[in-house]
This record gives C-alpha cells, sequence and structure tokens, in this order.
C-alpha cells in the first residue's frame, strides 16, 4: 500500500516528528516528563476517593482496579483530542512544504503511545504495592497495547481530518469524551451495567481492551480473546474508513487551513 512506501520514504521526519513531540509536551514545564505520572495518579487519587470513600464503592482494590482503566483511558484521551488539532496547529507547514499528511496523525499516536508506556509504571507500582503481584498473563500487555494502537490510528485520521472542515468539532470532542469516559467501565464494573445498556459498552473498543488490562494485571489471568479480536476489528474497521475520509478531505487541507 502507498501508506507504507510513504511512511517508509519519510522515516526520517516520522522519527523526528516523535522525538519532537515526547521531548516537547512538558519542555517548559518544572516537573518535566514526570507529569506523565503525576496527572494520572492525581486522577486516580481523586476518583477513587468520590467512588471509594464516598459512594462506597465494593470493588475490592478500588484503587488498583481503577488504576488499570484510567492509565489506558488517558492514551486514547489524549490522542482524541490532541488529535483532532494536529492538522490545524500544523497548518503553515502543510501549506508550504509537502510531505504525506498521515505522518502528523500517526506520530501523535506514536508519541503518546510511549507516553503510555512510560506511565503503565503506574500500573505495575500499584498492582506490585497493592498487594496483588505479577503474573505470566501480563506478557499479553504488548499484544492489547497493539490493538489500541491500532483503534488510535483509526480515530486519529477521522478527528485530525474533520476537524480541518469542522472547528467547532475540537470543542464537541471535549464533552464527547467526557460522556464516552462515564460510558466504559473504568470506574465501574461491566457488571454493574443494566442489561438494556450493555450494547453501549459492547459497541465501544476501549472497553474490551480496559477489560483485557484488567484482566492480566488485576485479576492475574489472560485476556477475554474473543473480546480483543472484535476489539482488533473494530480497529481494523476504523484505520480503514479512517484512512479513506483522511485521504478524501486531504485534497482541501491546503484551502482550509
Amino acid at each position: 500500500m502507498k501508506i507504507f512506501k510513504d511512511l517508509y520514504d519519510y522515516r526520517e521526519l516520522l522519527k523526528t516528528n516523535i522525538t519532537k513531540d515526547i521531548g516537547g509536551k512538558y519542555k517548559h514545564s518544572f516537573l518535566g516528563i514526570l507529569w506523565s505520572f503525576v496527572n494520572p495518579l492525581l486522577q486516580i487519587f481523586v476518583y477513587a476517593f468520590v467512588f471509594q470513600v464516598i459512594l462506597k464503592s465494593n470493588i475490592e482494590n478500588y484503587a488498583v482496579y481503577l488504576c488499570c482503566g484510567l492509565v489506558p483511558w488517558q492514551y486514547f484521551s489524549s490522542v482524541v483530542l490532541r488529535g483532532a488539532a494536529i492538522m490545524v496547529d500544523n497548518g503553515n507547514i502543510i501549506k508550504k512544504v509537502y510531505f504525506p499528511r498521515e505522518i502528523l496523525p500517526i506520530s501523535l499516536v506514536t508519541s503518546e503511545g510511549v507516553n503510555f508506556l512510560i506511565s503503565t509504571i503506574i500500573i505495575l507500582g500499584f498492582v506490585i504495592f497493592g498487594g496483588i503481584g505479577l503474573s505470566f498473563n501480563i506478557l499479553w500487555y504488548f499484544v492489547i497495547v497493539a490493538i489500541q494502537f491500532v483503534v488510535s490510528i483509526g480515530v486519529a485520521f477521522i478527528v485530525s481530518s474533520l476537524t480541518v472542515y469542522f472547528r467547532d468539532l475540537l470543542h464537541i470532542l471535549g464533552i464527547l469524551m467526557q460522556l464516552l469516559f462515564y460510558a466504559t467501565p473504568i470506574v465501574y464494573a461491566v457488571d454493574s451495567v443494566p442489561a438494556n445498556l450493555q450494547w453501549i459498552v459492547k459497541i465501544n473498543p476501549m472497553s474490551y481492551l480496559i477489560d483485557g488490562y484488567r484482566n492480566i494485571f488485576y485479576n492475574k489471568v489472560a485476556p477475554d480473546f474473543h473480546g480483543l479480536l472484535i476489539a482488533f476489528i473494530m480497529g481494523v474497521i476504523l484505520v480503514g474508513a479512517g484512512y479513506f475520509i483522511f485521504k478524501k478531505l486531504e485534497k482541501g487541507f491546503s484551502e482550509e487551513l
């Protein structure tokens, strides 16, 4: 496919973008890359306080349970919200220099993926010091991350291209991501969702992925392979549809930016 040839031909640009994004994200902040730990930790403590202390959640080791869902969610959320603005933020470069435009969303998803890998240390810390421990099933982690990467690429293609034409989408996505957060079993158990609303969980690829992370870290069992297969199929569909939309809309990027 042409996309793979373009990525290979412009691999140095791709590598430069990834490195620049990773290094530049916290460049002028006092804590630097430590924000990759501080931000999710603060959210975990807040949600744990609200749902365990105030709302009396009966989930055992709730902070660990929450951590296994919240950290992967932050990766996905960052991809969506930052991905929506990636073409607009690079408008001047797009209008002046030719390069495969898909490099921008792909490099973003990759750099956020690296940040997620670093943030996984938080999950390991909660699992170890929370008394749960580790098992060999943790090796499935890389399979689940790969599937989430595929899903994220597809979503990034869609939101990055649509936002060029519909700038209000930047604001709408912030609201939609909040709704999707509570529609994903992150702060609650999936079996607590009423039967007539289970379809919302089933059409959400992040539900299957978070379940996978929880199985290998929290439950210390192999992930649900059927669920991962569904998530992977959804990811492939998203990449196909997203790339089609991206290439269709790409023709007008220079005029709209």
